[in-house]
């Protein structure tokens, strides 16, 4: 049964689990911008993040609203989290649809995320130990 600190902490918790895993995917399609072929591969944080704090578990559930939606074979393993493929802007002649100017943005938004969740679950842990005291 989940105590109230772990209700407490689970959004920030499950916050920075997404994240983790979202910079992990962007920079393997840093890594393989020029693959030959290479599809750039993506985390709907917002949609995840949704299904996490609903579900109140690790795995994070495909949504297949229609029925003629098909089950995604791939997802990322940390986190149970479909992975998407990015929208193509400009596709080189080789098929690699990665994007350097786009890569290195989402990155970087996604460590501010990272570090701001970092912040406001330490900022929660101080509260909860001056409670305590």
């Amino acid at each position: 049964m989940a105590t109230l600190l772990d209700k407490t902490l689970q959004f920030q918790q499950s916050a920075l689990r997404i994240q983790e895993a979202r910079q992990e995917l962007i920079a393997s399609n840093i890594a393989n911008a020029d693959t030959p072929g290479y599809q750039a591969r993506d985390i709907d944080f917002r949609s995840a993040l949704a299904n996490a704090i609903q579900a109140r578990q690790t795995a994070l559930p495909l949504a297949t609203p229609s029925a003629q939606h098909l089950p995604s074979a791939q997802r990322d393993a940390a986190t149970g989290t479909p992975l998407l493929y990015r929208s193509v802007i400009q596709p080189s002649a080789d098929g690699n649809t990665v994007n350097m100017d786009t890569e290195r943005a989402q990155y970087a938004e996604s460590a501010v995320q990272y570090q701001a969740s970092l912040r406001i679950g330490g900022q929660q842990i101080k509260d909860i130990l001056s409670v305590l005291n």
